[in-house]
């Protein structure tokens, strides 16, 4: 049966349909709580990612968060200072007598301590603000770094699933997105020291007014927090409009595509459904947008009310002798700083746990494994190949498919020979090769390679030893000799097989036309590119087969775009290279697939028809009506 899925591996059947099972977006006070469990593993990637600037951030903010209780604290020693000497007559005094009396030696110590202290305040901001971007720039490219990593080690099944390409862009935003979160954390916990600090001088005083100030931030914190998981929720349900508003970007604004488009006149079409999509999405975020407006206006205006009440009361006690001038100076200033420090402290709780639900898309995606494995001791890779690989009644139907794309398959493909698969579209071809390459594994029956399963081989040493060129194969934007060196990355440095490898394949007289040769850089994404036909970036592509130098090589309608002289020559020279080693071809010439030693004729997912060229024109069958047709077309 089709394999089914879940976050962290495959489900039980009854969760999906065979599709990723993906929870809905956090809704309840709980589940949005529940989220900031990702903070834990976030900050230990952060402290990975540089322990030496973490160090130093933390440091720096734990002095940084000490510095405003202390400036305020030295406003108010200097403001007392001046009141005692105006008590003391120094309205009246003689300013040059005190300076020579050393009368102001205090207060001229105060005004230059907090001078320091401002200088001091404002130095270590701009070098945490610093290590801040530094430390998130690293994490960002870490982070990017892990993602491509755990994406590679994915099974081609992820790749084909919608639910995971969803699940995908959102981890892929949220690397960038959430690398500020490094920064509103620390910041937090900053705040947090400087509150306590302020709270501490408050409770001298007045130890009423914390309960009056938390009183009066209470409903922002609750509303900013509800606010926040409703816009993870309406980003979260807008993901595939989303992914979708990117494709039309690309579509519309790429030089591969430019020529379709003006021929077709797409793009009004294009910008059309652009612009519905988008209004439709920013409908979304408006309204969420405007009750978080209308509300958060209410919660500010209590918070006012709260603060210019504590003034009031503040003030009373000062006329009435219980507090001095620098007191209300203090507790004043004091109460304003600890509403706003509370107010950013709380909204920003509600943020941070915003963000710890985007950070949700982040881990979760960590979390999903791959099925196709290596198996803990692997058997070692026959070499070279002895008896070849085996298929016994296998059966393999994509996810969410009703129609098997093939079943009872059985056939062998014997080491050394040259192999042609032939059938119209949709017979199982390709789904053959991907099943020989363990791209797949099959849902039923087995594979075997040399008499024993290929799940019992290393997955890496099994595709080192296959070349696989499919026919939707990758145009690089590198340079040539990189587009043919990606057949066997780790042999990028070595010039001469590379250009053996384009000499195999004919995309050495390609090259040797470009300005640049090897160097020239292909394709218009970038600068001074060159593209190339279709026919010439095929032979590059061809070139990737012989420069992995594997036993078996797979060619996937790998002369589709080339004329008629090139394919002959082409496969006359794949026919001459490829002695010795194991080849599958998949073409719909049959001037191509008559040079194969055996030809397998697939429909409906299954073998129809078996032998050489001449064998089953003999018998009458499929292969000879299809030849038949195709040979008509040329008289």
């Amino acid at each position: 049966m089709p394999r089914q899925y879940s976050m962290g591996g495959r489900t039980a059947p009854g969760q999906g349909a065979g599709g990723r099972h993906e929870p809905p977006p956090p809704k309840t006070l709980r589940e949005r709580f529940a989220a900031l469990r990702n903070l834990p593993p976030f900050l230990r990637s952060i402290w990975r990612t540089s322990p030496l600037l973490s160090v130093g951030t933390i440091v720096l903010r734990l002095v940084r968060a000490l510095l405003p209780v202390a400036t305020l604290y030295v406003g108010k020693l200097i403001i007392d200072e001046v009141t005692r000497l105006l008590r003391s007559g120094g309205h009246h005094a003689d300013l040059d007598a005190w300076l020579h009396a050393g009368v102001l030696s205090h207060l001229w110590g105060l005004l230059l301590l907090e001078f320091a202290l401002a200088i001091g305040n404002d130095l270590l901001g701009r070098v945490v603000s610093m290590i801040d971007a530094l430390l998130s720039e690293q994490y960002a490219n870490r982070t990017s770094v892990e993602l491509m990593r755990h994406a590679a080690s994915l099974d081609l099944e992820d790749f084909e699933d919608a639910d995971l390409q969803d699940q995908l862009d959102r981890a892929r935003r949220q690397v960038a997105g959430r690398s500020t979160l490094l920064s509103q954390l620390l910041g937090q916990a900053q705040d947090s020291v400087t509150i306590v600090s302020f709270a501490v001088g408050l409770m001298v005083y007045a130890p009423w007014l914390i309960v009056l100030l938390l009183v009066a931030l209470v409903p922002a914190f609750v509303g900013e927090f509800h606010f926040n998981a409703q816009s993870y929720a309406v980003n979260y349900q807008w993901t595939a409009e989303r992914r979708e508003l990117d494709y039309l970007r690309y579509i519309g604004a790429t030089a591969q595509n430019a020529k379709e488009v003006k021929s077709f006149a797409l793009d009004d079409f294009l910008i059309e459904r652009y612009r519905t999509l988008s209004q439709s999405i920013y409908r979304a975020n408006r309204l969420v947008a405007l009750r978080r407006a209308g509300w958060g206006g209410l919660f500010t205006t209590i918070g006012t009310l709260g603060y210019y009440a504590a003034y009031a009361i503040i003030a009373f006690r000062t006329v009435r002798g219980d507090f001095s001038i620098g007191d209300l100076t203090f507790l004043s200033a004091s109460f304003r700083r600890l509403r706003n420090l509370l107010e950013t402290l709380l909204v920003g709780f509600s943020q941070v746990a915003g963000q710890a639900l985007y950070l949700d898309d982040l881990f979760s995606f960590f979390r999903i494994t791959p099925e196709i494995l290596s198996p803990a001791s692997p058997r070692p890779f026959p070499n070279p190949l002895r008896e070849g690989f085996v298929f016994e009644d296998v059966g393999f139907r994509y996810p969410d498919a009703e129609r098997w794309a093939v079943r009872h398959l059985h056939f062998t493909l014997r080491a050394g020979e040259v192999l042609a698969l032939v059938g119209e579209n949709g017979a199982g071809k390709t789904t053959v090769v991907k099943l020989l390459a363990r791209l797949y594994d099959p849902d039923e029956g087995r594979i075997l390679l040399d008499g024993h399963p290929l799940q019992e081989y290393d997955l890496a040493e099994l595709r080192a030893n296959i070349g696989v060129i499919f026919q939707d194969f990758v145009r690089y934007n590198f340079d040539a000799s990189d587009n043919i060196a990606v057949g066997r990355i780790d042999a990028r440095e070595n010039r001469e097989r590379i250009v053996d490898a384009a000499q195999r394949s004919t995309a050495d007289e390609v090259i040797g036309r470009l300005p640049k040769g090897y160097g020239q850089t292909l394709g218009k994404l970038f600068k001074n590119g060159v593209d190339l036909s279709g026919g010439e970036w095929q032979k590059i592509a061809i070139a990737r087969a012989y420069m992995r130098d594997a036993q078996l090589l797979i060619l996937d309608e790998p002369t589709a775009a080339l004329d008629a002289r090139s394919e002959f020559e082409v496969f006359q020279r794949f026919k001459e290279l490829s002695r010795g080693k194991t080849a599958v071809i998949i073409s719909h010439r049959f001037s191509t697939v008559r040079m194969a030693d055996r030809i397998m004729v697939l429909e409906h997912g299954q073998v129809e028809e078996m032998g050489s060229h001449d064998e089953l024109l003999a018998a009458g069958r499929h292969y000879a009506e299809l030849f038949e047709l195709q040979a008509a077309g040329y008289r």
